[in-house]
């Protein structure tokens, strides 16, 4: 019995995402993409009318695993200290990963940095995500500024992911975790538990 491949739309995405992550977006012809998934320029034009219209998918099919993992720790009954811990630690680990080369979305904005590119649009939804997330996270916690607090953390990871790919990944989780409990302990009333 043979094994069947996975669908066209999912072969091109899985190349891509491959392909991405091991250099860069642009770096990337739709030609490559289309020789390394096996399939024909027809059949990729098909299913992506552009190059960019592929990158849009992949990012947006990041964002929705991110959303799927919170999802999961919420639907878990994690509070909200807990999903901050745990994504600060799942971004501690992405930078700490081999072959790391920043943060997806970080590179895709600086490739893409014309307002009004659908590339930038999917980044825009991704941080406008997070932003919402961390923000409601730490209005749970209790934070006074809780979009001052979110502003806070985001640069933090940020920052967290450049030092991941220049740096020395091993320090980011622990100095992300510490450095954002610091953060919000100065927004709260009463301090974070242990």
């Amino acid at each position: 019995m043979m094994n069947a491949q996975p669908p066209v739309r999912e072969r091109i995405l899985a190349s891509a995402t491959a392909l991405f992550e091991a250099t860069s977006i642009r770096s990337i012809s739709a030609d490559r993409i289309i020789a390394d998934a096996g399939t024909t320029k027809v059949t990729f034009y098909r299913h992506f009318p552009t190059k960019d219209h592929l990158v849009v998918a992949y990012l947006d099919g990041r964002l929705e695993l991110l959303k799927g993992a919170v999802d999961r720790e919420t639907t878990a009954g994690q509070d909200a200290c807990a999903v901050l811990l745990q994504l600060a630690s799942a971004h501690g680990s992405e930078a700490c990963r081999p072959g790391f080369r920043g943060c997806t979305f970080i590179n895709a904005a600086a490739e893409y940095p014309a307002d009004g590119n659908v590339v930038r649009a999917a980044v825009e939804r991704y941080r406008t995500w997070l932003h919402g997330l961390v923000a409601e996270l730490v209005r749970d916690l209790g934070a006074d500024q809780p979009t001052v607090v979110a502003d806070q953390l985001i640069m933090l990871r940020d920052g967290a992911m450049v030092h991941g790919f220049m740096g020395d990944p091993a320090s980011v989780t622990d100095a992300l975790v510490t450095a954002g409990r610091a953060i919000i302990s100065a927004h709260l009333r009463t301090p974070l538990p242990a």
